[in-house]
């Protein structure tokens, strides 16, 4: 058996060929941004005149943020039924835009187990009494570290403050447009 010696490593001049042959452009096709359409590619696309400017139109004014109102009444009394029994950092995750298994997320925190079981008991009720709406299915009652109450529209977790931390639903659901409920809003009468 006999060793080899390693080859010896020549450099090239600068701007020499590689060997490698590119198609004339190919280093630019994968860089170049999409734009967005233009009036002429949505006319091209047998968009008529006033769809073309509706759309521009909207583009240009910024989206207001959801208020509680936009919600269903059935969220409305969810939240208000929770903030009757002093349920704090009360939040709604809107996930319609996302691939969730449901369309809201109503997140509130009570400060120990008596209080988060009364919140859930609250929520219940007066969906119930003004609804006509029974919960699909209650998880968590018993240790109420985290209780989840789902509506198939929309469910309702209950948390201590140390599990919400530790869960972070908020972070979990990033995409999720977020609506701070304050005081006020959620005393509100319907």
């Amino acid at each position: 058996m006999t060793k080899s010696t390693p080859r010896k490593r020549t450099t090239r001049p600068a701007g020499a060929a590689t060997g490698t042959r590119k198609r004339a452009g190919a280093a630019r096709t994968g860089t170049r941004k999409k734009d967005a359409p233009t009036k002429k590619t949505l006319a091209a696309a047998g968009e008529p005149k006033a769809a073309r400017k509706a759309a521009t139109d909207a583009a240009d004014k910024p989206a207001a943020p959801p208020a509680l109102a936009d919600y269903s009444l059935e969220i409305q009394d969810a939240v208000r039924a929770a903030s009757a029994k002093k349920a704090e950092r009360i939040t709604v995750l809107d996930l319609r835009h996302t691939s969730a298994f449901t369309d809201v997320f109503v997140v509130c925190t009570g400060q120990n187990a008596r209080q988060v079981k009364a919140i859930v008991d609250n929520v219940e009720e007066a969906l119930r009494v003004a609804r006509g709406q029974k919960p699909v299915a209650v998880e968590g009652y018993r240790d109420s570290e985290w209780v989840l109450v789902d509506y198939f529209d929309f469910v309702v977790h209950v948390f201590t403050p140390e599990t919400r931390e530790f869960y972070a639903l908020e972070r979990l659901w990033g995409s999720a447009i977020r609506v701070e409920i304050s005081d006020e809003v959620a005393a509100r009468p319907a």
